[in-house]
C-alpha cells in the first residue's frame, strides 16, 4: 500500500487539542458528527474541517446520508502512525516541557 500522506501532518492533527478531544470520543466506536461537536463546544462543519485531512487519508471514516453523518476511527492505522513515528518522540517532549510548565 502506498502511503502518500504527510505523517508530521497527521501526527499535529492528533495532538491537537480539539482533534485529540474528538478522536478520544472515537475510541469506542463511531460517532454522530452532532455529538462530537457538542463535546468539543464547536460545530458540525468545524468538526469535518479539523478531521478532513485525516479523514481524505482514511484514518478516520465518514459515513453520512441526508439527515446524519457518522464518524469512525480507523484504530489500526492511527495507531501505526503514532507507534511508527519519528515525530512520536518529540511530540511527547514537547507535551512533556508543556506539563513542566503548567506545575
Amino acid at each position: 500500500m502506498d502511503e502518500t500522506f504527510d505523517r508530521e501532518k497527521v501526527v499535529d492533527c492528533m495532538f491537537d487539542p480539539v482533534t485529540s478531544l474528538i478522536l478520544a470520543e472515537l475510541e469506542d466506536g463511531g460517532k454522530e458528527c452532532s455529538f462530537l461537536a457538542q463535546q468539543a463546544s464547536i460545530s458540525e462543519s468545524e468538526v469535518i474541517e479539523r478531521l478532513s485531512y485525516l479523514i481524505d487519508h482514511e484514518f478516520i471514516f465518514k459515513n453520512s446520508n441526508d439527515e446524519k453523518c457518522l464518524l469512525v476511527a480507523n484504530s489500526d492505522k492511527l495507531s501505526t502512525i503514532v507507534e511508527n513515528s519519528e515525530n512520536f518522540d518529540a511530540a511527547i517532549s514537547s507535551i512533556e516541557e508543556m506539563d513542566s510548565y503548567l506545575n
